[in-house]
């Protein structure tokens, strides 16, 4: 860091390294790497750039040159890490490692021979510590091999195929702090220890209030009574979890109960028959694993034996290590995945927005029933390469498109301000709502509703049919803007264009008036 003078001069100083990183930012880089070359704070650089509503483009967006790239390569031949590389000439990460998996470079760890030879020692009877010893890996990764389990990237894949990723922030959660000082009878989290399972099963406090209840002499019908299960659960408890000299214990009687839950049979495609091979056949033909599930019950209806069903199928397809069915019927899915990929739970997602948005149920009835002109619908159609974008606008009632020009990048300010232009020329009488969807280039929102008095609403996650104008309207202008092209060569005037002829066009659901004619006598009308 630059050694700072104290004092009065401390401000006027600060003044020159705010105006020096900004000079430096216009040239283009990331904020860490202009940080590092001036020897600044980037905690600082960070704040002056929000204090000054400065937006930076994304990392994605970011376009590099040819010799960007060659230095790179000449400075990953000598360094030999791809991270710390793009930190040095401050690249984005991910594009670097982009670069490198292109180029054919590996730049994890391969365990694929060590674990092999791992297999092999344990086959022929050795110690699974020794052999760990042998192939030079340490304990846990022993362990999991043992188990059939894979490390993947943030997260595991177990042998039922079932894929746990890491939750960081309960890991966290479960470090203990050096710093923090313990006393005796402070209070404990007993949440994950009281955990109810279910219903049928007996809980910790119940064990507990077995235990006390027997320690004061109560026969096994009145502890059944007290807590509300027969006698019989009672006396099977008793008899299975009693395990010390000492009598019986509930934590340890818990223990017990827990240790006995696992119930591991062989997989039902794990085994050579007809079953096995019918399924192996069928995904050679390309056919999905429900498919495979249901034409089996039409195929063999009266042998029951023959019956498998959709989770077992991809169970079977994708657990590590399993010799259940060849691998490559992995590559041979619809998708083409060598590993599951478990869904997103839209109700657990992470929120875009820092201002709190308006659902689309709370949005006029006016707006339902298309009656009233003013009530829009608006998305983004993407170009290629996610670099480049055009925003559109449709007018409910009168199907009326309107085209935003977004010539440098999609990012919320450049959309916030391409909308404010293009609803600021329309009249007062057309400004009434938007609907959006949730996407992040609308987390501007707040800005643009004051600036146009205009109310905006969200669609709900994954529902594109609560704004079925705008995605048809879409679909239309894919004939003028294909996929996979740039949309940043169409100037505002190609838009003017385009949008003037998809108003001119009749359309079947106005009972062939065109939208600018229907538009024209809404307004006349209201």
């Amino acid at each position: 860091m630059v050694e700072r003078p104290r004092g009065i001069a401390n401000a006027q100083y600060m003044a020159k390294e705010r105006e020096a990183f900004f000079r430096r930012l216009d040239r283009g880089g990331t904020i860490r790497a202009v940080a590092a070359e001036l020897g600044l704070s980037v905690d600082s650089c960070y704040r002056w750039r929000r204090e000054a509503q400065v937006s930076t483009p994304r990392g994605k967006n970011r376009s590099y040159s040819e010799e960007d790239k060659a230095e790179f390569f000449r400075r990953l031949e000598t360094v030999g890490n791809v991270s710390q590389v793009a930190k040095e000439l401050g690249f984005v990460r991910v594009t670097c490692y982009k670069w490198a998996h292109e180029a054919g470079i590996f730049t994890g760890k391969d365990t694929r021979a060590q674990r092999a030879q791992f297999r092999d020692l344990r086959a022929g009877g050795m110690s699974r510590a020794e052999a760990a010893k042998r192939v030079g890996v340490d304990k846990r990764s022993a362990q999991d091999w043992d188990k059939g389990i894979t490390q993947i990237t943030g997260g595991r894949v177990y042998p039922d195929g079932r894929i746990v990723r890491y939750n960081k922030a309960a890991i966290l959660k479960n470090v203990k702090n050096p710093r923090t000082t313990y006393t005796r009878g402070a209070s404990v989290d007993l949440t994950r220890l009281e955990t109810v399972i279910d219903a049928r099963f007996l809980s910790l406090i119940e064990r507990e209030q077995i235990h006390d209840l027997q320690s004061q002499g109560e026969s096994i019908r009145a502890i059944g009574r007290a807590l509300g299960r027969s006698a019989s659960t009672i006396s099977r408890e008793l008899a299975r979890n009693t395990a010390t000299s000492v009598g019986y214990l509930p934590y340890a009687a818990h223990r017990l109960a827990a240790a006995r839950r696992p119930r591991l049979r062989q997989r039902k495609l794990a085994s050579e028959g007809g079953l096995r091979n019918y399924v192996a056949e069928k995904l050679g033909t390309r056919w999905s694993p429900e498919q495979i599930s249901h034409r089996l019950i039409k195929d063999f209806p009266h042998d029951h034996s023959m019956r498998a069903s959709t989770e077992t199928i991809y169970q079977a397809i994708y657990a590590p290590g399993s010799v259940a069915l060849p691998r490559e019927l992995k590559t041979a899915m619809r998708q083409g995945r060598t590993t599951r990929k478990p869904r997103r739970d839209s109700a657990h997602r992470t929120s875009r927005f820092t201002e709190p948005l308006v659902p689309i149920t709370q949005r006029p009835v006016e707006a339902e029933d298309r009656t009233i002109p003013g009530h829009w619908e608006g998305d983004l159609i993407i170009g290629k390469m996610n670099r480049s974008a055009i925003g559109t606008m449709v007018e409910r009632s009168s199907r009326a498109v309107s085209l935003i020009h977004l010539q440098h990048d999609h990012t919320a300010e450049t959309v916030r301000d391409g909308l404010i232009d293009t609803v600021n020329e329309l009249p007062l009488v057309l400004r009434r709502s938007l609907t959006w969807d949730q996407g992040a280039e609308m987390s501007e929102h707040a800005a643009f509703r004051v600036a146009t008095k205009m109310d905006v609403y969200f669609c709900e996650p994954g529902s594109p049919w609560q704004r079925g104008s705008n995605e048809n309207t879409n679909g239309l202008l894919r004939q003028y803007f294909p996929k996979g092209t740039d949309l940043s060569q169409h100037s505002p005037e190609d838009l003017q264009r385009v949008a003037a002829e998809l108003n001119a066009r009749p359309r079947k659901s106005l009972d062939w008036d065109t939208p600018a004619e229907r538009l024209h006598a809404l307004i006349e009308g209201s």
